[in-house]
């Protein structure tokens, strides 16, 4: 944070745009991320401990929890993950409300004569 002092001899505190990373762990993930992730691959260790994979399609279902809860968390720009970009999607979709117009409209026909 970084204090000014402006002429009335009042301190105005800029804080930078990106003061939310600093929150996160290793500045891109929440809690829950990690957790979703990190069940992902256990899941994945365990199915590899269970069944011994031995053709690639196997090797590909193997893998796959470890590879989706990834691409899950995975950061993108404007929005905090892939999960995020999801959710708001199906909320977008699912939640839509209808709003009654109550007001002034600006191309509103008149009455006046010429």
């Amino acid at each position: 944070m970084i204090e000014e002092v402006n002429s009335n001899n009042q301190a105005n505190y800029l804080i930078p745009a990106n003061s939310k990373r600093g929150l996160l762990i290793m500045g891109s993930f929440y809690i829950k991320d990690l957790i979703l992730f990190g069940s992902g691959v256990l899941l994945t260790v365990i199915i590899l401990i269970l069944f011994e994979p031995g053709n690639l399609p196997m090797i590909i279902v193997t893998i796959l929890p470890a590879l989706i809860t990834g691409l899950l968390v995975m950061p993108i720009p404007n929005y905090h993950n892939t999960l995020t970009v999801i959710l708001s999607i199906i909320n977008f979709y699912s939640k839509r409300e209808k709003f009654k117009w109550e007001g002034w409209s600006f191309y509103e026909e008149t009455n006046s004569t010429k």
